[in-house]
């Protein structure tokens, strides 16, 4: 991290500020330490990333995928502008946002925060895992990039502090969907834009989405054991699938039901697409829906609740890129959002 960036961070536990205690380089540093002024807890910083979580958690498989898979979906490896042209139609947002300050809950590998950063906001990056380590090997040596792993639930940025913040393909894979998105808005000045998106709970997509009939028995299996069976599995499924994405209107989305990730509509949209770009894709989505500890959908109707409870303006919940998308925009005082925020998640 640069040792700048100090001034965006605080205690996850008790909101105070951090100070560094030690470190290996003066502006940037690789490995040291973060301590709080106020109740003095301790924050290491591993490989350039202030980690305030354990760096292996329940969201130890995402590290993993994006460790193999660390530039599968950036645009400069598909060829086609997928991650940018997504950022910018589900937020909404301009393409300068300079002067601004983003905040991005679940940052994989860094796909959309180097579309963030582009835009010349400062972004405060966050991701469970040492999926961490990928985002910084591309995007965290940028002036107005800070990544650090931590918890949707705790993120150690200021209250009242960001002008944006988006949170795409995170929500259904926490613990408690509804308490990490309530955790969202207290991290926003009021009126400051809130993008988010969540997986929806619908017959087709739920009860028909083969993934659910086998993910009680793949979400149990080691993550590394799981990625070289579900590598044998596409191996296996290639030919079959090649086919089978011809069949007009419906074939990718059997693929999809076969258990192969398919992207060939996605990523042809462009053009003829290469064989070998469409598997790796395959590869790293087959095992994302199979893998995640959790994977818990929602309907629309519980969504609308969740902006209810934290009283946001605005609010838009929509079908959109990844199955429900949320915009709103955050509202009231802060005092009020503070204790409303801690009587609905029960602090």
């Amino acid at each position: 991290m640069l040792e700048k960036h100090i001034v965006h961070l605080c205690c996850p536990s008790c909101r105070s500020g951090l100070k560094i205690v030690d470190g290996d380089a003066v502006g940037a540093i690789a490995e040291g330490t973060l301590e709080c002024e106020g109740c003095g807890s301790i924050y290491p910083i591993v490989r350039s990333v202030p980690r305030f979580v354990p760096e292996e958690n329940y969201a130890a498989s995402f590290g993993l995928e994006w460790t193999a898979h660390a530039r599968t979906q950036y645009d400069t490896t598909s060829g086609r502008a997928m991650s940018k042209q997504r950022f910018f139609e589900e937020t909404r947002w301009p393409d300068d946002l300079r002067g601004q300050l983003v905040i991005e809950p679940g940052s994989g590998s860094g796909r959309f925060t180097e579309v963030a950063a582009s835009t010349g906001a400062m972004v405060l990056s966050l991701d469970m895992s040492v999926a961490v380590d990928a985002n910084y090997a591309t995007n965290g040596r940028s002036e107005n990039v800070l990544i650090v792993q931590g918890d949707i639930t705790q993120m150690p940025f200021p209250y009242d502090y960001a002008d944006r913040l988006f949170c795409f393909g995170v929500l259904q894979h926490t613990p408690d969907p509804r308490r990490a998105f309530l955790s969202l808005p207290r991290h926003l000045r009021p009126g400051g834009s809130l993008v988010a998106d969540v997986y929806v709970k619908s017959f087709g997509r739920y009860v028909l989405g083969t993934k659910y009939w086998v993910r009680p028995l793949t979400r149990r299996l080691p993550p590394k054991r799981l990625y070289r069976l579900v590598r044998r599995y596409v191996d296996l499924m290639w030919p079959a699938a090649r086919v089978i994405r011809r069949i007009p209107r419906t074939g990718p989305t059997v693929n999809w039901r076969l258990l192969v990730a398919d992207y060939s509509r996605e990523l042809g949209k462009g053009g003829e697409v290469d064989d070998a770009v469409l598997k790796d894709w395959a590869y790293l989505d087959t095992f994302d829906m199979l893998s995640p500890q959790f994977d818990q959908p929602q309907t629309r109707g519980a969504v609308r609740r969740w902006c209810g409870e934290a009283n946001l303006n605005d609010v838009e919940v929509v079908f959109g890129y990844n199955g429900i998308e949320i915009h709103a925009t955050r509202s009231r005082t802060t005092s009020q959002l503070g204790r409303d925020a801690a009587t609905a998640l029960n602090l």
